[in-house]
């Protein structure tokens, strides 16, 4: 079982860069696979990204593909969201959750959520 706790969010201008950072207790979490998603106000919970339990395979939205890099520490028990070149529409809450299965676009396949870290971005 893992905790995930994110953090690193705030207010950034567009075209800027943050990165998220999600550090998840538990002695098994190199075992999990992770992923990022965002939910904006009045949307659905969308993905964003995902990384394999050893960093070897990740996948991203094609919102974010060539903007957003995710990547993970194991020795650190965490997991980046790198962001870039940011746009308004990146404006959301941003969850890090962690699952069992492979890499996945799906919100079903993580059992573990953490509380979500605002981004704002500004025009």
């Amino acid at each position: 079982q893992v905790q995930p706790v994110e953090s690193g969010g705030g207010l950034v201008q567009a075209g800027g860069s943050l990165r998220l950072s999600c550090a998840a207790s538990g002695r098994t979490f190199s075992s999990y696979t992770m992923g990022w998603f965002r939910q904006a106000p009045g949307k659905e919970r969308e993905f964003v990204a995902t990384i394999s339990w050893n960093g070897g395979s990740t996948y991203y939205s094609d919102s974010v593909k060539g903007r957003f890099t995710i990547s993970r520490d194991n020795a650190k028990n965490t997991v980046y969201l790198q962001m870039n070149s940011l746009k308004p529409e990146d404006t959301a809450v941003y969850y890090c959750a962690a699952g069992r299965q492979g890499t996945s676009v799906f919100r079903y396949h993580y059992d573990y959520w953490g509380q979500g870290t605002q981004v704002t971005v500004s025009s």
